[in-house]
């Protein structure tokens, strides 16, 4: 026989029954005080009681932060969960949350980039499949969710005249044998912060990229996909300008003035102070130093010249498998669609192929 009596005190919260005893009245008070405090702050036992909050915090634990994702992507989740999926229905246990709910979140971001609200959409998904598979609720109420309309920001090649002053500070700028790599290679500025010289092949006339800076940290790692591992054939003025920087086999080819590797932050400023010099190259207005009427597009950005490089392999007539594997593209869809952009010349050139090869006269397969 037990040498106490202990006092039982029961409460519901949310509709469910919780119990606590203690060998007084205020510790068995204060013991269901605490359980109605973890049910409110969502720390329940697994299932569709639980609160989303709740389900969030241990989905990530479980399925996303020992994935080896970057700090950048793991980020990515929690802005986008804290700052528009917890607000609307952080509170609510999971087996109430139906798809009107999820719909009215990716409804309220309509006209924002598609980026962030398919982010959006891609983190409901991810959270309440794994839900369903968890057998924590009987449906999947984001499986049908809708994309509302949507900004597409879409990436330009630059223009002939932004062509001409780029090439021309790059003559001489700190940053222009850097620019002219992105212009001429189309590689992306994470892999160029990670070549170095030995990875420039002077005797086989190519560039091997097989690493790149990872996005939202510091470190080199392998491309982002198997097909980002490719060599690019060196145009002849990029080889005599690599040739003449040539240094050591394993230092950077693009080190920061301290001669370290480029991270994320000081290839902005590499672009930045290039941008600015640009600017005042192509006649802004200058008072004391300062900037006061710009005149470069606000959206001419290091992937202009990536996405430049394509646009002059589709005028050159470069296949579009050939493009795809100088892109690095793990799919040809995504060279397609820069390659199926309109571009006026590219389009007259054709033409004139039509009216040269149907001079003698084209006849119809119809007859």
């Amino acid at each position: 026989m037990s040498e106490y009596n202990y006092i039982v005190k029961t409460a519901r919260w949310n509709g469910k029954k919780h119990y606590a005893r203690g060998k007084t009245e205020l510790e068995a008070m204060t013991k269901l005080a605490e359980k109605i405090a973890q049910a409110k702050r969502g720390e329940e036992t697994l299932g569709g009681a639980m609160t989303v909050d709740a389900w969030y915090k241990q989905w990530k634990a479980t399925y996303k932060d020992h994935k080896g994702l970057t700090p950048k992507s793991l980020g990515m989740y929690d802005e986008k969960y804290r700052g528009y999926v917890k607000p609307a229905i952080g509170h609510l246990r999971l087996q109430d949350v139906r798809d009107v709910h999820l719909q009215k979140i990716l409804n309220a971001e309509a006209g924002r980039s598609s980026s962030h609200v398919k982010k959006i959409r891609l983190l409901l998904k991810e959270l309440f499949r794994r839900a369903r598979q968890s057998r924590l609720i009987a449906y999947d109420p984001a499986e049908l969710l809708e994309l509302p309309a949507m900004t597409e920001g879409r990436r330009r090649s630059i223009t002939d005249q932004e062509r001409a002053a780029i090439l021309d500070l790059a003559k001489t700028h700190r940053a222009g044998l850097w620019v002219l790599t992105l212009l001429y290679t189309g590689m992306r500025p994470g892999e160029t912060a990670a070549l170095t010289w030995a990875d420039i092949d002077f005797d086989a006339n190519e560039i091997h990229v097989h690493a790149a800076r990872e996005s939202g940290s510091g470190k080199i790692k392998g491309t982002k996909t198997e097909a980002g591992q490719r060599d690019i054939p060196m145009r002849t003025e990029l080889r005599q300008r690599l040739l003449a920087a040539r240094g050591k086999p394993f230092s950077p080819v693009f080190p920061t003035q301290a001669g370290n590797p480029q991270n994320e932050n000081s290839l902005r400023r590499l672009w930045t102070g290039f941008k600015r010099d640009l600017d005042i190259a192509m006649g802004a207005g200058v008072y004391r130093n300062q900037i006061i009427r710009s005149v470069v597009a606000p959206d001419l950005t290091p992937y202009c010249l990536r996405h430049t490089f394509c646009s002059d392999l589709q005028r050159a007539g470069v296949p579009l498998n050939v493009a795809k594997e100088l892109m690095g593209h793990a799919d040809i869809q995504t060279t397609a669609n820069i390659y199926t952009h309109r571009d006026s010349a590219t389009l007259h050139a054709n033409i004139a192929k039509l009216d040269y090869g149907c001079k003698g006269g084209c006849k119809s397969e119809t007859g």
